[in-house]
């Protein structure tokens, strides 16, 4: 039955401001989503004087490192301010797919900072070309790492990166969190303080963007080994083309010459291209992609 404090909640809301709608649909929607969620889906005791469904806000705020009451003020539609971060950390915290993500932060009137699907620079003409490069292992990436598209063969040469949700889907992020993705990088201690230095230098650029802000935020929170070699503001220039070294799980080790190809003049965005060192690398390669075809 609807309370008569209610239906004044909701008249306020119908004769109101866009904002004040604005933020009753968001205090609503999170609050639907976070019923939903049970406190064994997030590793937390449902304890024995559980009545709320799902989980309760407090909790939220744990799983999101903000604060309660901060968290109780956005429930209750309060009038303040959310970051990209929060945002972020709530969408991760509350498990929202790729739709209900999208829906959070346009309800809360701000830019997701992560790599969107429908990124712009993927045109389908480009989807087409990373087809048309396997078996050889090929994605999109901007400047900062993400991956935007892929084809097959990248999908699967560290490891099954469909899987990955695709605010994940970051190079640095894998390198320094993902146990398949690290151990199937030969020489991960050589190549982690080269990947660190080239993001600090890339990142110059870039200072006080949120997508990147909240990038590094993830990272230092994340990862101790991250932290020590960002203290050591070392610095190194984007290579075009290297030799690397991995060993994938299905056909073994994979030598393969890494190189970039920059989309625009902008250098937002690259095709990133590992095409084999030798023969064996080719016809392992080749392997590879006749096991992705298949699955």
């Amino acid at each position: 039955m609807t309370t008569l404090t209610q239906e004044v909640r909701q008249s306020d809301v119908a004769g109101g401001r866009p904002g004040e709608i604005r933020r009753h649909e968001l205090a609503g929607f999170l609050r639907s989503r976070r019923e939903r969620i049970t406190p064994e889906e997030v590793g937390l005791p449902r304890g024995r004087r559980r009545r709320t469904p799902g989980l309760r806000r407090e909790e939220v705020a744990h799983l999101s490192a903000v604060g309660v009451t901060w968290y109780t003020w956005l429930e209750q539609a309060r009038d303040i301010q959310v970051s990209a971060q929060v945002l972020d950390a709530l969408a991760r915290a509350l498990r929202l797919d790729a739709g209900e993500r999208a829906h959070l932060f346009g309800l809360a009137g701000a830019i997701d900072p992560t790599p969107a699907a429908g990124c712009a620079t993927v045109t389908p003409e480009l989807r087409l070309m990373l087809d048309q490069l396997a078996p050889f292992p090929a994605c999109v990436q901007n400047s900062r790492y993400d991956i935007l598209a892929f084809n097959r063969t990248y999908g699967s040469l560290f490891c099954d990166l469909e899987a990955v949700p695709v605010e994940d889907r970051n190079v640095m992020l894998l390198a320094f969190t993902h146990e398949q993705w690290r151990s199937s990088i030969v020489h991960l201690d050589e190549v982690l303080p080269t990947m660190t230095a080239k993001f600090r230098a890339t990142m110059a650029g870039h200072l006080g963007e949120p997508a990147w802000k909240l990038l590094l935020q993830r990272l230092t929170e994340a990862s101790e080994e991250f932290r020590g070699l960002w203290e050591r503001y070392e610095v190194q220039q984007t290579s075009t083309s290297k030799v690397k070294h991995f060993r994938n799980a299905h056909v073994g080790p994979v030598s393969v010459v890494h190189t970039d190809l920059w989309l625009g003049g902008d250098a937002a965005a690259r095709l990133v291209t590992y095409t084999p060192a030798d023969d064996t690398s080719r016809e392992r390669l080749r392997e590879l992609e006749k096991l992705t075809a298949v699955r």
